[in-house]
C-alpha cells in the first residue's frame, strides 16, 4: 500500500497562527469570537489586506513599493476635492481617484524598469512626492487639510459601511473578491508565470522573449490601482477625506506580504498567503486592542511574531524539522 507524503505548504502555518490566536484572545475576551465583531474588525485594517495583494506582486519581481501609504492620502483627498469643490458627481470622483493611483505606478514603474536606481529610492522618493501633492491639492482648492472633507452623500458612505450579501461588510466582500482576482492574475494566467519568471532571473526572463520592462511597470500600476482603491474604500469608511490617510501603513503592508511567504529577493510569493498574513497581523492588533494593549505598543508583539515566523520558516527551507523528524524515527526504531 502506498505511503502518503505530507507536503508541508507555509500557508499551514499561517492557518495555525489564526487558529492560535482565536483561541488565546477568545478565551480572554468573549467578544473576540462574536462573528459580527470579527467581520466588523476587517474595516478597520482591510486597506493592508487589499494593497498587500498586489504588492505582492512587486516583490515577487524583486522590486519593492513603499509609496502605497502616500498614493492613499493623495486619492482621498482628490477624491473629496472633485466631489466638494469641483461638483463631480461622487462615483465619476471615485473612478477618476482611482486613476490617480495608476498614474503614481506608473511613474514609478517607468522610472524602476528604464533605469538602473533601486526600486526602494525610487519608491521612497515617490513616497514623499505624492504625501507633498496631498498637501498641496487641498492648499490650491483652499481646504484646511487638517479639517478634510466630510459630508459626503449616504450612497458613498454604505459604499464601506453597508452590507449587500448575508450581513456581511462591503469591505470584507471586495477584500474576497480581490483576492480572486489577485490569485487568478498572479498563479493562473501566462502573466503570472512571467511575473514568477521575472523574479528568479531577470536576464534569464529576456533571453526568454520576455518584455521585462513593461511587466515591471504593470506591477507598480497593479500596486497603485490597489492603494487608490484603499484610499476610495478609507474614505468612505471614515467618512471623511484626508492627505495624510495611510502615512502609517507602509510597515504593516511589507510586513503582511513578507509573513505570507513571498521572498524579498525575488521570485517566490503566494496571494493565499499573502491574505492569511493579513488577517493575522489585523486580528492580532484587534486582539490586543480588546484585551486593553495600547495603540503604540502594539507593533512589539507584531514585530516578534514576524521575526519568529522568519526563522522557523528558515527553518523549514532548509529542512531542519525534517531532519528532526527522521532522526527522532530512527531512535524510535532503535530503542
Amino acid at each position: 500500500m502506498p505511503q502518503l507524503h505530507f507536503k508541508w505548504r507555509w500557508e499551514y502555518f499561517l492557518v495555525v497562527l489564526l487558529i492560535a490566536e482565536f483561541a488565546i484572545f477568545g478565551s480572554l475576551n468573549n467578544r473576540f469570537l462574536n462573528p459580527a465583531v470579527l467581520l466588523s474588525s476587517i474595516n478597520n485594517f482591510v486597506p493592508v489586506c487589499i494593497i498587500s495583494l498586489f504588492v505582492t506582486f512587486v516583490i515577487i519581481t524583486g522590486g519593492i513599493d513603499i509609496q502605497a501609504g502616500s498614493i492613499i492620502g493623495l486619492t482621498s483627498i482628490v477624491l473629496g476635492v472633485l466631489w466638494q469643490k469641483m461638483g463631480v458627481n461622487i462615483w465619476l470622483a471615485c473612478l477618476l481617484s482611482l486613476v490617480i493611483g495608476i498614474v503614481c505606478g506608473l511613474i514609478s514603474g517607468l522610472l524602476i524598469a528604464f533605469t538602473d536606481v533601486q526600486p526602494m529610492v525610487i519608491t521612497l522618493g515617490g513616497s514623499f512626492l505624492f504625501s507633498g501633492l496631498a498637501l498641496v491639492v487641498p492648499s490650491v482648492a483652499k481646504v484646511q487639510a487638517y479639517q478634510g472633507i466630510t459630508n459626503f452623500p449616504i450612497s458613498f458612505s454604505n459604499l464601506a459601511n453597508g452590507s449587500v450579501v448575508f450581513g456581511i461588510p462591503n469591505q470584507v466582500m471586495i477584500f474576497v473578491l480581490l483576492i480572486v482576482v489577485a490569485f487568478v492574475i498572479l498563479h493562473l494566467t501566462q502573466y503570472g508565470r512571467k511575473v514568477f519568471l521575472l523574479g528568479i532571473n531577470r536576464h534569464t526572463a529576456e533571453y526568454s522573449g520576455i518584455k521585462t520592462a513593461g511587466l515591471i511597470v504593470s506591477t507598480y500600476v497593479f500596486s497603485g490601482l490597489s492603494a487608490s482603491i484603499a484610499g476610495v474604500m478609507m474614505t468612505s469608511y471614515l467618512g471623511t477625506a484626508k492627505p495624510d490617510f495611510g502615512s502609517d501603513l507602509t510597515l504593516p503592508i511589507i510586513t503582511a506580504v513578507v509573513l505570507g511567504g513571498t521572498s524579498i529577493y525575488g521570485g517566490k510569493g503566494n496571494v493565499i498567503g499573502t491574505a492569511l498574513s493579513s488577517l493575522v497581523i489585523g486580528f492580532m492588533e484587534f486582539g490586543l486592542s480588546l484585551v486593553g494593549i495600547q495603540a503604540q505598543y502594539q507593533a512589539i508583539p507584531v514585530g516578534v511574531l514576524l521575526v519568529a515566523s522568519l526563522i522557523i520558516n528558515f527553518f523549514i527551507r532548509k529542512g531542519v524539522f525534517k531532519k528532526l523528524t527522521n532522526f527522532l524515527r530512527r531512535r524510535e526504531k532503535t530503542a
